[in-house]
């Protein structure tokens, strides 16, 4: 598991992450690069929570293989290459589908468990996007567009609990315990869904500037871990650095904190 938080504004979107990557075997290493430009020069990002890796391979490995044939330097592949005049962030999202599933997921017999956001700009666009890609060992199902050109503010994915308790005031887990007590499903989501509209904590503006934006994520990506480091009954898989980048219309992909950044406090 892990934490991964976009946080999207006018002037682009920040990606944020921890770098705990756990294994089938258990292990959970601390040192995991979860953020990568998926191609340099394509204001695009890529960030992964759940399985570190698909057999041998590392999900960042398969992530740079990936790239490769974006670029054009696969001459087994020309009709991968994006056009920087005339792409789009759902194109990008069917390709890692169509190369982490269709080659690599289809033939492994072991378990496969990732979600996969991709954040940016498509060609020629104002305003930046994002979408997920499930991908898992008994399927994957089309990309789906989790925030949309004018949708803004934080949106994170991996282990949530946390933020789901700070940010909308009512755990993941309300609907299941409230049917425990008698709220008989579905009434205990609609109780959920009534009720977090009125709890929910506004901690964004559209017009922030992307700085104070990515010390938001940088914060939620805190919050998280100090959450499992003190929880008692949690796995400890979320933990380690935390990396940082931001996506701008301008200035395209670019790190603030790992990567080639330089170190921040």
């Amino acid at each position: 598991m892990t934490i991964l938080v976009s946080v999207k504004i006018n002037d682009g979107i920040v990606m944020a992450a921890d770098s705990a990557s756990s294994f089938e075997s258990g292990m959970v290493y601390h040192h995991a690069h979860k953020i990568r430009n998926i191609v340099e020069g394509i204001p695009v990002g890529v960030m992964v929570a759940g399985s570190g890796g698909i057999g041998n391979e590392s999900v960042d490995t398969l992530l740079k293989d990936l790239g490769v044939r974006l670029r054009g330097e696969d001459a087994r592949y020309p009709d991968w290459k994006l056009d920087p005049r005339d792409y789009t962030v759902e194109l990008v999202a069917l390709r890692v589908r169509q190369f982490l599933f269709e080659e690599k997921v289809r033939g492994y017999a072991g378990s496969v468990s990732s979600q996969i956001r991709l954040c940016g700009y498509s060609a020629g666009r104002p305003l930046a996007e994002a979408w997920d890609v499930l991908l898992s060992h008994t399927g994957c199902p089309p990309p789906v567009c989790v925030q949309r050109e004018e949708d803004f503010g934080p949106r994170w994915a991996g282990d949530g609990e946390a933020l789901d308790r700070l940010v909308l005031g009512v755990s993941s887990r309300f609907a299941g315990l409230a049917e425990e007590q008698g709220i008989v499903s579905p009434h205990g989501q609609d109780v959920r869904s009534g009720v977090a509209p009125g709890l929910y904590e506004l901690l964004f503006m559209e017009a922030m500037p992307l700085s104070d934006a990515a010390e938001l994520a940088r914060f939620l990506v805190e919050t998280t871990i100090g959450f499992i480091r003190f929880s008692v009954s949690r796995q400890k898989t979320v933990g380690g650095p935390i990396e940082i980048a931001a996506i701008s219309k301008h200035e395209g992909f670019h790190w603030i904190r790992g990567g080639n950044a330089s170190p921040i406090p």
